[in-house]
């Protein structure tokens, strides 16, 4: 596994990238972070994706810029329900510097988001075709509903006693009409960002649930080179 820091001037906003053993090239997935920003929980994850055969790359949404302007922006995004918010833009260039890597399949590509991640993730999959599957976590919809039928393959994790549940069960009703494949879940007990390890949330067998259910949709709609 190698693993190294993107800068600035690679990338706006720079990154983590986690790169796979094995011959490659391997698909892609690009992991959106919390409000907390690109810390050692979010990298942890990468490394968790590249162990399973993905080429992971953390961004940040913050670095370099006003976290305080940029939160306020991407609250207003998803409060008015967007697909073309502010910060969809980054992703869809994270997007392309991953497709570019010679270690990268650019015809298998994904994203794994978590809250406001998580609800970028929806946005930005309802208009980027290069999306061939995502995951999101305790996220919520773009609006109007009807905007969804665009997307791609959707693994989603919800908790139960969380406003994002509603958006789940919505999520899961849109896709069903539209027949595109999903594995939504919405997990009885478990609480905002049930996923994270450092935080006082945290429920490790609606993690553990969550991650064996998102690797097994991936291997379906994205396969790796090899699976853990």
């Amino acid at each position: 596994m190698q693993s190294r820091d993107i800068f600035l001037t690679e990338l706006k906003g720079g990154g983590h990238l986690v790169l796979p053993d094995g011959k490659g090239p391997h698909p892609g997935l690009v992991v959106i972070h919390e409000a907390y920003g690109l810390n050692a929980e979010i990298k942890e994850i990468a490394v968790r994706l590249a162990d399973a055969g993905y080429a992971a790359l953390a961004v940040d949404l913050f670095a370099d810029r006003n976290r305080v302007i940029c939160m306020t922006r991407y609250m207003a995004g998803m409060l008015l329900g967007s697909v073309n918010r502010y910060g969809v833009l980054d992703l869809k260039h994270a997007l392309t510097f991953l497709a570019r890597l010679p270690e990268v399949d650019a015809a298998r590509l994904g994203a794994i988001g978590f809250c406001m991640g998580g609800s970028f993730a929806v946005a930005w999959a309802c208009t980027d075709a290069r999306l061939k599957v995502i995951a999101p976590f305790y996220a919520v919809n773009p609006r109007p509903a009807e905007v969804m039928k665009r997307m791609c393959p959707v693994v989603g994790s919800y908790p139960a006693d969380d406003f994002t549940a509603s958006a789940g069960r919505k999520l899961e009703q849109v896709l069903e009409t539209n027949g595109i494949a999903h594995a939504t879940k919405v997990s009885p007990g478990a609480r905002h960002s049930f996923f994270n390890r450092a935080g006082r949330a945290y429920d490790q067998p609606a993690a553990d649930d969550a991650w064996k259910r998102v690797l097994a949709f991936f291997e379906q709609q994205l396969p790796a080179s090899r699976t853990s």
